[in-house]
């Protein structure tokens, strides 16, 4: 990814700066190349804008997008204020990244620890019991829910622990491996841990459960690909970590 930044000092009325850019948007709402896109408006100096984007690379926008059947259009819109432009520069980001804490981690609006320890417990109760994947358990240690539970709790925005006391990704992967994973036991194992989860009091918000369902799906869907035969998924990798957002297409 490269992220774009191109600042401007508009002069006078900004009205019209604005109106363009709401036009133009368009076209880098239809670019493959982009990202995502904002302006933003200097609170200090109103005349001051920053306009950032992110493309999925450096050539994808200087080869790809400029030399484009968009970029016409894009530029017919903002061109009558391209002498504003005082820096358009492009940023590689680092790994000096994360989020504060204004808005609350999944991990903490779920309720802690303690509430996915309570959700696990009731989860493999029921996994237990259950003539489709419970032979997937078979010999499951008995200490194997709090473990799932570590891994949740990390997922959600809560501590490193099964990272650092449990090898992380690569500890989770080992269990899928070989183990041939059917789509209706993938749907069995998402339905019994959204039973669970009511069972158990977890938030019934549609905003959580939106994003707590979304990464059952996306999770048990890659455990179920990586368990089949023949399959080499990647054997190092950091323990997701999901929010309230949605996860971008994999491309890779």
């Amino acid at each position: 990814m490269t992220v774009e930044y191109i600042r401007y000092r508009v002069p006078g009325d900004t009205t019209e700066f604005e109106k363009a850019y709401g036009r133009a948007e368009r076209f880098l709402a239809l670019a493959p190349q982009c990202v995502d896109y904002e302006l933003s408006r200097c609170a200090e100096a109103p005349g001051t804008y920053i306009l950032r984007i992110v493309w999925t690379s450096a050539d994808d926008h200087l080869k790809g997008f400029r030399e484009g059947d968009l970029f016409p259009g894009f530029m017919a819109e903002i061109r009558p204020y391209v002498t504003a432009i005082e820096e358009m520069r492009h940023y590689e980001p680092t790994a000096v990244r994360g989020t504060g804490r204004a808005v609350p981690s999944l991990y903490d609006w779920a309720g802690g620890a303690e509430a996915f320890e309570r959700l696990t417990e009731r989860f493999y109760a029921k996994v237990t019991a259950d003539d489709l994947v419970g032979p997937l358990f078979a010999h499951m240690d008995p200490a194997h829910p709090k473990f799932v539970a570590m891994w949740l709790a990390e997922v959600f925005g809560g501590p490193s622990r099964y990272t650092d006391e449990r090898g992380g990704y690569a500890h989770m992967l080992a269990h899928h491996l070989g183990k041939a994973i059917t789509e209706p036991q993938r749907r069995r194992w998402v339905n019994l841990l959204a039973d669970a989860a009511d069972e158990v009091g977890l938030p019934g918000d549609p905003e959580f459960r939106a994003a707590f369902m979304g990464y059952l799906e996306w999770g048990t869907r890659l455990a179920m690909a990586n368990s089949q035969p023949g399959a080499t998924p990647p054997r190092e990798a950091p323990v997701p970590h999901w929010g309230w957002g949605v996860a971008p297409p994999y491309l890779g």
